[in-house]
């Protein structure tokens, strides 16, 4: 597949895409060492899931999630939905980090995606990188929900991973198939037919779409968080 030339005007719109997400996930961050997250896994959620939710997910920070202070009362649980929001949130968080370092080292290594069937299974790497994509994402977002889930419950190593697996094995899957479903429409359907070619890893264009991807991957994994919480599968946040 060719790598496509973009224009300047998609060229500026992403960079600025990319840069009022870092200033948003900075600027939680920030906030965060100030007023630290009653559950600490949260510090690493808010961040890095406003580095594709932007302003909204910023705005969301504020109003629901920002942790009070010693001279103010707990408030009462969110709203079913900003619960669910939360949850989904917190598998994306996993998720975002996990695609991060997969597309980043395959860029750097690409032999990785010849280990992981280019050439031999798929004649286009994308969907080579999507395998170790989902096994980082997997992995991580296991990491994230032990750490919730683990505590909450008071769950040993051993059971609270049990327990990890299979809450986000199916909120997980669903994200990540609603960013790969938004990022082939992306590259296949509107870059390279626009644009004579997809966009690669080292490109603004690249991780603009891959903005509007998670955004996608929350929306299909929200429905699946919903269904969990309410069978009280999955601890409400």
């Amino acid at each position: 597949m060719m790598f496509a030339t973009f224009p300047a005007w998609l060229h500026t719109l992403a960079i600025l895409s990319l840069a009022v997400g870092a200033v948003c996930a900075i600027t939680i961050a920030l906030d965060e060492t100030g007023r630290p997250q009653k559950m600490w896994i949260m510090n690493l959620v808010w961040p890095l899931t406003a580095l594709f939710g932007s302003l909204l997910w910023t705005a969301g920070y504020y109003i629901w999630g920002r942790a009070k202070t010693k001279n103010q009362d707990d408030e009462a649980k969110p709203p079913f939905p900003v619960m669910v929001a939360k949850g989904s949130s917190h598998c994306g968080a996993g998720c975002t980090l996990g695609d991060i370092i997969a597309e980043w080292a395959a860029f750097a290594i690409p032999s990785i995606a010849i280990w992981f069937g280019w050439h031999s299974i798929f004649a286009e790497k994308t969907f080579a990188v999507w395998i170790p994509d989902f096994i980082l994402a997997f992995g991580i977002g296991i990491v994230f929900q032990y750490f919730t889930i683990a505590p909450m419950r008071g769950l040993g190593l051993g059971e609270g991973i049990v327990a990890a697996v299979k809450v986000d094995i199916a909120s997980i899957s669903a994200w990540q198939i609603g960013m790969y479903g938004l990022m082939a429409a992306i590259q296949f359907g509107w870059y390279s037919n626009a644009f004579g070619g997809i966009a690669a890893v080292n490109t603004p264009e690249f991780w603009f779409a891959m903005q509007l991807s998670m955004l996608s991957g929350f929306c299909t994994s929200y429905p699946v968080n919903w269904l969990l919480i309410r069978a009280g599968l999955k601890e409400e946040m």
